[in-house]
């Protein structure tokens, strides 16, 4: 099952925050109902680009009160929802999730400054864009400033 990040966004705001194996587990459900391959495991990838690009985050068990860490959507998400996602609802046994924006934002934050500085020190210009763009959303998600971040980005570009 192909799904986008804006989509997998979709899914994990149906609940507010997903652990990964929820997640891998919905869409698992999604790609049944859809007549396709539904390894939960089969979807690590398709998380792991959404985290790349910012259309999800990763909180640890710090910043959520869990034992596993929370998938959230990002700043760089539109969230929508796959054919057949509302029914999760139904079908999975979550509660709703309320995760504190500030609280995301400041790990969100801490990740972007840590990726700013990555793709500063490898001169990838690609992914300096990339994070460019993500400043912009990132501040509207987070009410943060990230002026400096900018423009040390846009000396590499």
């Amino acid at each position: 099952m192909d799904i986008s990040g804006d989509e997998l966004a979709g899914v994990v705001d149906l609940f507010g925050a997903l652990t990964r194996n929820e997640l891998g587990t919905g869409l698992a459900e999604l790609a049944f109902k859809q007549r396709e391959e539904y390894d939960p495991d089969g979807f690590g990838s398709d998380i792991e680009t959404a985290l790349k690009r910012y259309h999800l985050v990763e909180l640890d068990t710090d910043t959520v009160d869990s034992d596993e860490s929370m998938l959230v959507p990002g700043p760089g998400a539109f969230p929508a929802l796959p054919l057949g996602a509302a029914d999760l609802l139904h079908i999975l046994d979550i509660e709703h999730r309320d995760i504190d924006r500030a609280t995301a934002g400041a790990a969100t934050l801490d990740r972007f400054r840590a990726d700013a500085a990555a793709a500063v020190d490898s001169g990838n210009p690609e992914r300096v864009e990339r994070l460019l763009d993500v400043s912009y959303e990132l501040e509207a998600w987070a009410d943060v400033d990230l002026s400096a971040e900018r423009e040390h980005l846009d000396r590499v570009v």
